[in-house]
């Protein structure tokens, strides 16, 4: 496991946009999403780090999605070297956990690519024009340190959004782990990027 910060992509970056299967076998695209407020999640089954956010991750979508916030899971990971983050165990993953957003995969890694990211979890949070607001943790829990999951950091940047205020710009990045990248397509931006 490599600890992993998020690049904290600049803020007022659009979307970029995506097209992927859902583990329910249909296409969703940021399109398809246009006018509402949109969180990107770049997570997978396995990382301790999404594991550890897991069940507060599935209330906070299902609270945030009633309130009008669409959300989207994205796992980019090579399914080919860890198998249990391909589409399969990604749906198995979707029925146990009881996601609520639709869970897709970047089988090219051209998506995760296209946001910069580089961790897991890694939260892009952008207004209802598509415009990145927030780019960071979901909390300052991580595996073993003791402090509470809530999604405190994540929560007031939603509500801000919702409420149509701004979202202040001191914002903390996620750590998690990295991306598994296939073999030959690590990304340049992501050479030499770590967290203590």
């Amino acid at each position: 496991m490599v600890k992993t910060a998020s690049t904290m992509l600049s803020l007022g970056t659009l979307a970029p946009d995506f097209s992927l299967p859902n583990v329910d076998g249909a296409l969703v695209a940021r399109s398809q999403l246009a006018g509402k407020p949109l969180l990107v999640i770049f997570m997978c089954n396995h990382c301790p780090f999404v594991v550890h956010i897991r069940s507060a991750l599935q209330k906070f979508a299902a609270e945030y999605q009633s309130k009008g916030l669409a959300i989207v899971g994205i796992s980019s990971n090579d399914a080919g070297a860890y198998p249990q983050d391909g589409p399969d165990k990604m749906k198995e993953e979707a029925i146990t956990a009881g996601y609520t957003f639709p869970y897709l995969f970047d089988a090219t890694q051209e998506v995760a690519i296209a946001y910069k990211a580089a961790c897991t979890p890694d939260l892009f949070l952008f207004d209802a024009d598509h415009s990145l607001v927030y780019r960071g943790q979901f909390d300052s829990s991580r595996p073993g340190n003791g402090h509470p999951v809530t999604g405190a950091d994540l929560r007031v940047a939603c509500d801000a959004v919702l409420g149509g205020q701004p979202v202040a710009t001191e914002q903390r990045p996620s750590i998690g782990c990295n991306i598994k990248w296939r073999a030959g397509h690590e990304p340049e931006y992501f050479t030499g990027i770590s967290a203590t």
